[in-house]
């Protein structure tokens, strides 16, 4: 994937990708959520947590007091608190509900590309599979294939500190259990590191008789 800086912020995934750029709408509510649960924050410290710049922060601070949706309490001469009025609450509730119906509708158009991905695996009667990447990614993988017709085989990575642990009813293996598994091909599940997983693959691939399948 792109570089980009991620953060969960209460809950709320902040991304400044190449591709999810953050909107005036989703800073908006990630400041009006940060508020509503710690009035003390300074506009630095909401600044470092939402990746936004001082001088962003106290434009947005200052529009939501326009707009009646945030009051500035003052600590001393030279601080402030910052609460949400009562429409403050209305709009962060009705903002936080369509955020969450957006990233359900988002993370079920993900399902079903990866869906869409392996289906030529299913026309040719390919159903076991092993993932390669204990990742988040997997995780939307793992979903996607619980109701389908494919059937999880072994979940592999090459972080040592992975290895042996769960990973959603799954053991993490080592990727040299190859040869010991029954798979008919091998999703790369990675998608920071597809190129180098692909060619580590390949020598198992050829000798054991699975597909090798990137996103």
């Amino acid at each position: 994937m792109p570089d980009q800086v991620e953060n969960v912020v209460n809950g709320m995934l902040i991304t400044d990708g190449l591709y999810l750029k953050p909107s005036k709408s989703s800073r908006i509510l990630a400041i009006l959520d940060a508020v509503s649960r710690d009035s003390s924050l300074s506009q630095f410290e909401l600044g470092r947590r939402l990746n936004l710049s001082g001088a962003m922060v106290n434009q947005y601070l200052k529009q939501l007091q326009a707009d009646g949706l945030v009051e500035f309490l003052p600590v001393n001469g030279k601080s402030y608190r910052y609460s949400l009025t009562g429409e403050g609450q209305k709009s962060r509730q009705r903002m936080f509900s369509d955020y969450s119906s957006e990233t359900v509708r988002l993370y079920s158009t993900i399902k079903d590309f990866v869906l869409a991905r392996l289906k030529g695996l299913e026309d040719k009667g390919i159903r076991k599979l092993a993932l390669f990447g204990a990742s988040e990614t997997c995780e939307v993988v793992l979903s996607a294939l619980r109701h389908s017709n494919f059937q999880v085989m072994i979940l592999l990575d090459n972080d040592s500190e992975k290895q042996g642990q769960m990973f959603n009813g799954h053991v993490v293996s080592a990727p040299h259990v190859l040869d010991q598994v029954d798979c008919d091909a091998v999703v790369i599940t990675s998608f920071g590191k597809q190129g180098e997983i692909y060619e580590q693959l390949k020598p198992y691939s050829q000798k054991c008789g699975f597909q090798i399948v990137r996103f």
